[in-house]
């Protein structure tokens, strides 16, 4: 991890002299987290999530000057993470509405055997986008609400509700 100086230094380095070298040790601070946060938006489709990731440290790299640090790099790189799964999302959103339906056919016969092998992803998979990026960036990112609420350009009273209902679905799918 960074400190805020040495991220500072670099994001300098990288938007007045355009140094590929900083914006590289940036890449390599922030991949993990972007990854993970990406891995759970996707429930798990990991070609998607390096696709999505590779493309925001792209945009990220391209629109560095555009950063005006009213906010930490972190939240602006999540932000432009949230988007390019939103795209992607809304590119694809036919396919998603069929995997979507597909997760809820599960039978009470297998309920038992899906019980044993049930997972975080799983349950992540049944809520919308929205509960889902709430969820992932306040529970398993550790962002505070107002970060949530920032990089989901939402209300921090929205961004609760969503959260509330996503533990209330997830709670509903862990019971049965």
């Amino acid at each position: 991890m960074l400190s805020k100086l040495d991220e500072i230094r670099l994001l300098s380095q990288c938007a007045l002299a355009d140094n590929r070298d900083a914006f590289g040790r940036l890449v390599e601070a922030y991949q993990p987290r972007v990854r993970r946060f990406l891995l759970n938006l996707t429930t798990g489709d990991e070609m998607l999530t390096d696709d999505l990731a590779q493309e925001t440290f792209i945009k990220a790299y391209v629109g560095i000057r555009g950063f005006k640090g009213l906010s930490s790099f972190g939240t602006w790189l999540y932000r432009i993470a949230y988007n390019e799964f939103y795209n992607h999302m809304r590119r694809h959103q036919e396919e998603h509405v069929d995997d979507i339906s597909r997760l809820g056919d599960v039978s009470t016969a297998d309920a038992d055997a899906f019980d044993a092998s049930m997972t975080v992803q799983e349950a992540l998979a049944r809520l919308n986008d929205n509960e889902r990026v709430a969820v992932t960036l306040f529970y398993i990112e550790d962002q505070p609400l107002k970060q949530v609420a920032k990089i989901m350009q939402l209300p921090e009273g929205s961004v609760k509700s969503l959260i509330f209902r996503a533990k209330g679905k997830m709670k509903q799918f862990i019971d049965k």
